[in-house]
């Protein structure tokens, strides 16, 4: 009698598309087959779990958020779950599992990236998000 497969849960890693980096980013990390299915969310679209980031009071252009079931993990702390769920194949994963495994690493490494991020997007004059509505808050 063949086994039933077990439904894997769905983990939404939500970033601003725009931004070339980020998308470079989450076009290349892997999740282990056996943690759940990796979804890719563009922040910039209306989205049921955008109204729950700005409901958290969570500023989507300031870090990227990962939802895994009902929890949000913000930044440096999304960085750091990806990095532990990474399925270790290919260099890249190996290297994002290496260097974001230690949340202390990534607290000290997250606000570089974001501050390089956020150069990025002035640079290439992209308007932020802005999802908390914060006025005077549309330009890097």
């Amino acid at each position: 009698m063949p086994v039933p497969e077990v439904a894997r849960p769905t983990i939404l890693l939500i970033y601003d598309r725009e931004c070339p980096a980020c998308h470079a980013y989450c076009q290349v990390v892997r999740i282990r087959h056996t943690v759940g299915d990796l979804k890719i969310v563009n922040a910039r679209e209306d989205t049921a779990v955008m109204d729950e980031i700005t409901a958290a009071g969570l500023d989507i252009d300031q870090g990227m958020v990962l939802k895994v079931g009902d929890q949000l993990h913000y930044g440096a702390a999304a960085i750091h779950a990806l990095a532990l769920m990474s399925s270790r194949s290919g260099l890249f994963n190996r290297f994002n599992y290496w260097v974001f495994r230690s949340p202390a690493a990534s607290a000290m490494l997250y606000p570089l990236l974001r501050s390089c991020r956020n150069l990025l997007l002035k640079l290439l004059g992209k308007s932020k998000i802005n999802n908390l509505n914060i006025a005077d808050n549309d330009k890097f």
